[in-house]
Order: C-alpha cells, then structure tokens, then sequence
C-alpha cells in the first residue's frame, strides 16, 4: 500500500521547502535558545559561580582527567560520582539518583517519560523557561499559572489548577529562576500533597538558599527533587542529579541516553565532590556579597530590590532595556528580562560576581541613576 501523498514533498526544491513540510511548525515558530558571547564584558549574565578553583585542586583534577582511559566508554552507570553525591549531600541509600548532562538533560527525560496523550505539566510563572520548552518539544500541554505580585506562590491558583487540569507532572524551582525567592516550605507541601503525579522541586541553588526538601523525598511518594553542581562553581562539568524513590528513576532510567555522562565529568566530579570545603567557602562568600549588593543595589534612587536567595539578584529599574545597554557600555553585561513576562517588566537579572565585578556593577549603576 502506499504512503500517503505529501504535495508539499513532491514540489519541494529547496531545503527551505523541505524543512517546511516535515518539520513541525510549533517548532519553526521557535527562537533558538541564545547564549551572549560576553567577550571582554564583565559576566554577570548566567548565574555562575564567579571564583576559580584553586591552583591545587586544578591540579587533581588535571590528575585524574589524565588518567581517564580514552579509549573507552565512560562508566554507563557513573556509580563512582553516584557514590560521591551521596557523600557530598547526605542522599540516603534508600533513595535513588540518576545523573544528567545538566538538569537540562534531565528535566528533558522526566517529561519525555511522563508525557502521554492527553497529559499536562503545571508550572507557575515565570520560572525556568525549559520547563515550557520542553512541554513542547515532547508535545505535552503545559499550564502556566501566574505568581503572586511579590513572585510567592499563589496557592489556591495553583490547587484550582491542579483540580482542573490533573497534571501528571509540576516543576517547582525554589529558589525560583529568574525571580531569586524561594517558596514556602508550607506552600510547595500543599502542592505536593494535592497533585496526581509528579512533583519536580528544582534545587539549582539550594546551596544558597539554606532550605532544602531532599530529606523529605522519602516522605513524599510523588516528589523528585532536582539539583545540579553548575551554581556552584563547576558548571563546565555538567553535571545534575535527580533524588526520588527507586519507582521513578528507574522509569526515567529507561529514558537517559546511554553513556550520557562524559568520563572526563565523572572523574573531574569525583575530585570535585570530595573537597567539599572548598565549595563551600565560595558559596559562603557569594551568600555575603549577595546582602552586601543587594543593600547597596537598594540605596541606588529609582532601584528595587526582590529577596534572594540564589546566587543572583532581580531589580526593577525605570528603564531596564536603557540601564541594560547602558551597562554593556560600561563593560558588564547582565540579564535583561524587561519582556519575558509582564510581572517581570522593567526588570534586570545580576549574578553575584567577585567583590571588585560587584564594586564596578555599583559604580556603573550609580553614574546610570
């Protein structure tokens, strides 16, 4: 029997005119994801730890990467870096993990596993935009439910939206991303106890937040808790993880690429993972920069400051598209969400750099205001 006739295949002369016939068109409409080439810019764009190693732990990570058999596949299980989060982080043997190439990779596989015909993720917004991006990609409904003026969560929108809509998936990002704030511990419990399926709380920047729900997966049968070592100074790595009931991740084994994690990541994550104190101080000094800006950032005329407690800060200006260029010219960049969504109108994103990245950020804010 023959397939059936495609006319805009049989007049196709280009491949302009084939990638509009095959390719979907939700996916035409899209705008690729743009990374800003910072150049010689100070980068205070990407939520990225701003402190280098130190010389000495270069040098055990060069140690162990050189040692690294090229030659052959990575681990496919990656049990060695499996093992040294669970030491790093306290993740009981009775819980499961899989790894990521980033979270990225990750919310990719837990929505691909979870979207059947009909199915629909719930997030509030804004948040992560790859949340939505990947809704689409895997041809899953997703609902956005509005936060509240102040970017906490709106509770009972949220629950009316899980009546209604009977997702079998929400993410939560506490620390939220772009808006800064984590949400109530109480708030994200309701969700979690009203929702049908699962229930991604994204932990990116749980390092900074001083809360954290990873020892309450046990208690919650439906709760997958995600993180990621990216904020916290090993973003070249790529690395992310997910924490929840051996049920679910062997599921979303089923779905991870084989060998998804690179043998130069595991043994660099291994060094990395065991040298907890070096982590540690870094976060401890971005947590003391971030009060030290968000205080100064509040004293500048015509700047709001949210509550933080990511590595970043968010501010409403007059002008933030004019600010925003402004301080490109001035030779930082930052992240630019005036248009993302209304409630985030007027507003720039600042990742906490070094105290002399922040010292100049002031300087150029000052002579802007």
């Amino acid at each position: 029997m023959n397939a059936p006739r495609n006319e805009a295949l049989a007049t196709a002369r280009n491949a302009a005119d084939y990638v509009a016939a095959v390719v979907r068109p939700e996916v035409r409409a899209l705008t690729a994801y743009h990374v800003a080439d910072p150049g010689d810019l100070i980068k205070l764009d990407a939520n990225e730890s701003p402190f280098p190693l130190p010389e000495a732990l270069r040098a055990k990570v060069a140690a162990a990467v050189a040692a690294v058999p090229f030659h052959r596949y990575p681990d496919g299980g990656a049990d060695g870096v499996i093992a040294a989060l669970r030491a790093a982080a306290g993740i009981p043997a009775a819980l499961g993990v899989l790894l990521g190439n980033g979270s990225d990779e990750l919310i990719e596989v837990i929505t691909c596993a979870l979207a059947r015909p009909g199915a629909a993720m719930l997030v509030p917004e804004p948040t992560f935009v790859m949340y939505r991006m990947n809704a689409l990609y895997a041809g899953m409904r997703c609902v956005g439910v509005p936060l509240a003026a102040d970017f906490t969560l709106d509770v009972d929108a949220m629950l009316a939206a899980i009546a209604r809509e009977r997702p079998a998936l929400v993410f939560l990002a506490s620390p939220n991303n772009p808006t800064g704030n984590r949400f109530r511990t109480a708030d994200v419990l309701r969700i979690l106890r009203a929702a049908p399926g699962l229930v991604v709380v994204d932990e990116a920047y749980a390092a900074y937040a001083g809360e954290s729900l990873l020892a309450r997966v046990a208690e919650f049968p439906n709760l997958l808790v995600l993180r990621t070592v990216s904020k916290i100074g090993m973003a070249a790595l790529r690395l992310g993880y997910a924490v929840a009931a051996p049920e679910w991740i062997a599921q979303l084994n089923k779905v991870r690429q084989p060998y998804n994690l690179n043998a130069l990541t595991q043994a660099a994550a291994q060094v990395l993972l065991a040298e907890r104190a070096v982590v540690d101080g870094q976060v401890a000094a971005i947590v003391a920069e971030r009060g030290r800006l968000a205080a100064a950032l509040a004293r500048i005329p015509g700047v709001e400051v949210f509550p933080a407690h990511a590595n970043f800060v968010l501010v409403r200006l007059p002008d933030a598209p004019a600010w925003f260029a402004r301080l490109a010219a001035a030779g930082i960049l930052v992240k630019n969400l005036h248009g993302a969504h209304p409630l985030l109108a007027q507003c720039l994103r600042i990742t906490i750099g070094t105290p002399a990245e922040n010292d100049a950020l002031l300087s150029a804010l000052e002579t802007i205001a």
